[in-house]
């Protein structure tokens, strides 16, 4: 099993679908049941072993300083883009230098996974990580087990496992991307400094052939708008012995 010590949490956005929730609060500390959308994201990544987190900030960028001040783990280092949002891949670059060199985890603060097997998500991708072979692996989700999102699916998986974009197939079977992935530095660290999106390291890495996917085993809930929030308050309130989240 690869043991993943670092990760980058992505929550520099604007918020824009959320409104008016937030207006004056920013996405990552919209609660859900109670509970801050960042805090789920960060109490998976302690309990899977992460050590240290990689937050980028930018609007209301003190309001999560502050909320992330009063926890105590995972250590979290601030990646401030106050002065401008570099973009999802352009964050990566930037937070490049504490980030390290070995494969990272990383996601976005817009989901809630449920998990239905014995292994939580990220110990999932930990066991399945193959560094000789992979620069990034995604966290799927089969579009039926998804909840507030409306969409057809992002991605296509071959025999294989790696991952391509549907026109590669266009009959195959297509998988919504969960926001949780591996990636590896090498992917980005050498990368000069600009606002980029995550989608051009897909990119070479699709075209190399060492991008992968992971199908998840449980509902995902994605929190993109108030209507997706109303979604997953209600999903969690059902609750099922079958199914966690980590608290």
């Amino acid at each position: 099993m690869t043991r993943i010590h670092t990760a980058m949490v992505l929550a520099a956005g604007l918020g824009t679908r959320m409104r008016p929730l937030t207006d004056n609060c920013p996405k990552p500390l919209i609660p859900v049941a109670g509970k801050p959308l960042i805090d789920y994201v960060l109490d998976r990544f302690f309990a899977a072993g992460v050590e240290k987190a990689v937050v980028n900030v930018h609007y209301l960028a003190e309001q999560l300083e502050d909320h992330l001040d009063k926890r105590t783990v995972p250590r979290t280092i601030i990646s401030d883009e106050r002065a401008a949002p570099m973009e999802t891949g352009g964050a990566l670059i930037q937070a490049a230098p504490v980030l390290g060199t070995d494969p990272i985890y990383c996601t976005n603060t817009d989901a809630i996974l449920l998990d239905s097997g014995e292994e939580e998500a990220c110990s999932r991708l930990a066991n399945g990580w193959r560094d000789d072979e992979m620069d990034v692996m995604l966290l799927l989700c089969p579009v039926e087990q998804a909840s507030g999102y409306d969409g057809d699916g992002d991605f296509i998986l071959d025999e294989e496992g790696r991952v391509h974009w549907p026109s590669h197939d266009p009959s195959a079977v297509k998988y919504v991307f969960t926001g949780l992935q591996v990636i590896h530095p090498r992917l980005f660290a050498e990368e000069a400094l600009r606002k980029v999106s995550t989608r051009a390291f897909w990119d070479k890495a699709m075209a190399e052939g060492r991008m992968f996917g992971l199908i998840h085993d449980g509902p995902w809930m994605h929190v993109g708008d108030p209507e997706g929030l109303k979604q997953a308050e209600k999903r969690l309130a059902q609750g099922s012995n079958d199914e966690r989240t980590v608290h």
